[in-house]
């Protein structure tokens, strides 16, 4: 049976961002660049294997309010709960995704301390793919993971987005 996901851009103060939703909820909010929609598209493939992808303008109103609403508020500093999600992914990339929902909004935790937080110390390499390949930028807080040494790792939208994202949430 066929799935149909609905997929909308929106303009947000660090760029373009891409949300796909299913009926079920959020399923991916990433940077409109190249490299991420590539890894995207190979996440849909595996994750939602027989899919059609409906523009913007078929997207639910209700899930496109959702999601702007959820933006707005996020970039107005108001951290609201997640929205509903659809975070299809290993057993173990739920596990570290559901780790990247607990940490506070305006602190940060290193791969390091994320692994051992999960019971396994000395997976911090694993832990940082795993980050990498979270598919909902923003709402599930891949940005505040540093390395060791608290130096800004890797980005998915770009180290200086990710340095502009925590300094709003500092603020």
């Amino acid at each position: 049976m066929r799935q149909i996901l609905y997929r909308a851009t929106f303009e947000t103060p660090i760029g373009p961002m891409l949300a796909v939703t299913s009926v079920t909820g959020l399923c991916a909010l990433e940077f409109e660049l190249p490299t991420r929609q590539k890894l995207l598209a190979a996440r849909l493939e595996k994750w939602f294997t027989e899919y059609e992808m409906g523009e913007m303008e078929s997207m639910p109103e209700i899930r496109k309010a959702h999601i702007a609403n959820w933006l707005t508020a996020y970039f107005h500093r108001e951290f609201p709960a997640p929205p509903q999600l659809d975070l299809r992914g290993s057993v173990f990339e739920q596990t570290v995704w559901k780790a990247l929902l607990e940490i506070p909004v305006a602190q940060t935790t290193t791969y390091g301390s994320l692994a051992e937080s999960l019971g396994i110390p000395g997976s911090a390499r694993a832990i940082g793919t795993a980050v990498r390949r979270n598919p909902i930028s923003l709402v599930v807080p891949c940005h505040r993971v540093v390395g060791s040494d608290g130096a800004l790792r890797g980005y998915g939208g770009g180290v200086p987005q990710k340095q502009w994202l925590l300094q709003h949430e500092a603020r």
